[in-house]
């Protein structure tokens, strides 16, 4: 699934540190994050639909776990999903995102948590395009966007080469 190269000076093993990631102690992610931020993230709420930051976003870049700054999801795996919530066929690197089953509506769904923050994003789906057919829908208010032409300034370099 994931489709990065390593670039010049990194290895498998740089390619794959989680350690640079943490979660803050909860004042400081209380102190971080505006009200939404932290109803989304940290108990589990939903963003309005067609009223958020990322689901017009149109150009070129990543976005990160707003606790973290995980990488998660690129803007070349993004689709118009018609829900009105960003929606992707996948995530940049499976090790920064985990699923779990959740039953707040009676019927099961998959619920998408970063790994380091543990921040809630959103829910996967099963009705997405190819190549994945699944729909990462998520929340704006538990992201960052990253522009392509930032990523390196951020530290995010190593994802240039998702735009190549």
């Amino acid at each position: 699934m994931l489709r990065r190269a390593i670039t010049p000076g990194q290895t498998k093993d740089t390619m794959n540190d989680t350690s640079r990631y943490q979660r803050p102690d909860d004042a400081t992610i209380r102190e971080k994050l505006d009200d939404l931020q932290y109803q989304v993230t940290q108990r589990e709420g939903t963003e309005r639909p067609f009223d958020n930051a990322y689901n017009d976003e149109k150009r070129d870049g990543i976005y990160v776990d707003i606790v973290s700054g995980e990488p998660l999801f690129s803007s070349r795996d993004k689709f118009d999903s018609g829900t009105g919530w960003p929606s992707f066929t996948q995530p940049i690197d499976p090790q920064y995102v985990r699923t779990r089953t959740d039953f707040k509506l009676i019927l099961p769904r998959k619920e998408v948590r970063s790994v380091i923050a543990d921040s809630h994003l959103g829910h996967v789906f099963t009705d997405g395009p190819a190549p994945t057919g699944l729909r990462y829908c998520m929340n704006s208010a538990a992201m960052r966007f990253v522009p392509r032409e930032d990523m390196d300034a951020e530290g995010y370099g190593e994802y240039l080469a998702l735009f190549e």
